[in-house]
């Protein structure tokens, strides 16, 4: 196989080295169950709880707010479905864990419109929850997925809570690339995602604000505060620690170094090619995330030649893998079909390097020369 420059972080980052040593010594222990009495079960619940403090300081929440789950799609439904709240609305852009499990609730659901950079319209969130006197639940993104674009999650919470509604924020992209504040952002809920991070793959986290609603999908033994039932995956919780802590102590850096990588990108991209568009470019960011277009170009076949040349990227979100139409967060933000079609997501990580933006530059130029009948440059 091809040595891989892989900037698809934003689908899953690479797990870190400490993190697979944290899990593989967990799972090298006898397994026991965290809800036996005895030693070995005490020890597993020990690392639990003391992981749990330590995910819960990487977005400055109490320990006890904290529900382990299987990953941020799991902790996006236990809010939207257990919270009680039978309106619902969320921003067009969320993630299709929101968009979806909102659609399919019964009662009344409810997009709020985004501006062309694909922030959330503040006017039409305060204009629709003054139409009902029947408390809602609004959802919405710190970051979003394939943009990278930053929402103002505090003043959608200040009118929110206005109006006697609730707030889930879906922080799964954000955690360990800015600084994600719970409770300054004074929302109800937040789901988190350790893969995202550096962590394990299937283990997430919901944040909920003590006293907030909220009842359990999952019937069973009394697990996670009776609010997540079956037997906590030590191995992934431990590992989820791991990384959080090692997120909290380095996202500034690593952010600041990655914007760097971000902006050259960039920079290089429009001058291969004038005619490109970079997706909410206007709009606070995250610093690790670029999404944008090439002219006359599907986004799958470049994501098919640059595979090919050793470079991975995603065509919008990973969750809507093998999809040719426009994504639908472009679509909300009113890009022209045909542009949307020709859009791909490069997203750099903690591992990344400088090198990561020449390899990328140097396959991504070769469908500009052929689309043009010039000859590869060299």
């Amino acid at each position: 196989m091809v040595e891989m420059t892989y900037l698809d972080h934003n689908a899953t980052t690479p797990t870190r080295p400490e993190v697979i040593a944290a899990v593989g010594e967990v799972m090298a222990l006898t397994g026991a169950n965290p809800s036996s009495v005895h030693g070995y079960g005490r020890d597993a619940r020990k690392r639990i709880e003391e992981a749990r403090m330590v995910v819960a300081a990487l977005v400055n929440a109490s320990p006890n707010e904290v529900i382990f789950t299987g990953g941020g799609s799991e902790a996006d439904n236990l809010a939207i479905m257990g919270s009680g709240r039978t309106r619902v609305m969320s921003s067009e852009t969320e993630h299709s864990a929101v968009l979806k499990t909102a659609l399919l609730r019964t009662g009344n659901s409810y997009l709020l419109p985004v501006d062309d950079q694909g922030v959330v319209d503040l006017g039409a969130l305060a204009d629709r929850l003054a139409e009902d006197e029947d408390p809602a639940l609004v959802c919405v993104m710190a970051a979003n997925n394939e943009t990278g674009v930053l929402q103002p999650v505090r003043e959608v919470a200040d009118i929110a809570h206005a109006h006697g509604a609730s707030v889930l924020c879906d922080a799964v992209q954000a955690a360990g690339k800015i600084e994600v504040d719970f409770p300054a952002w004074d929302v109800d809920y937040m789901a988190l995602s350790a893969h995202k991070i550096g962590g394990p793959q299937g283990i997430g986290v919901l944040v909920r604000r003590d006293g907030a609603p909220l009842r359990s999908l999952l019937t069973g033994g009394g697990q996670e505060h009776g609010l997540r039932a079956g037997t906590e995956n030590v191995a992934g919780i431990v590992g989820f620690a791991v990384a959080a802590q090692i997120a909290k102590d380095t996202w500034s850096e690593t952010g600041a170094r990655l914007a760097v990588y971000r902006d050259e990108l960039e920079r290089r991209v429009l001058e291969l090619s004038p005619g490109s568009e970079i997706f909410s470019a206007r709009a606070p960011r995250l610093p690790n995330t670029s999404n944008f277009s090439l002219p006359g170009v599907r986004s799958d076949t470049q994501v098919m030649n640059l595979d090919l040349d050793g470079v991975a990227v995603s065509a919008g979100s990973a969750c809507a893998a093998g999809k040719v139409e426009p994504s639908h967060v472009l679509d909300s933000m009113k890009v022209d079909p045909e542009v949307a079609t020709t859009a791909i997501r490069v997203s750099f990580g903690w591992n990344s390097k400088a090198e990561d933006v020449d390899a990328f530059i140097h396959a991504w130029q070769k469908m500009i020369y052929v689309d043009s009948g010039q000859e590869t440059a060299a």
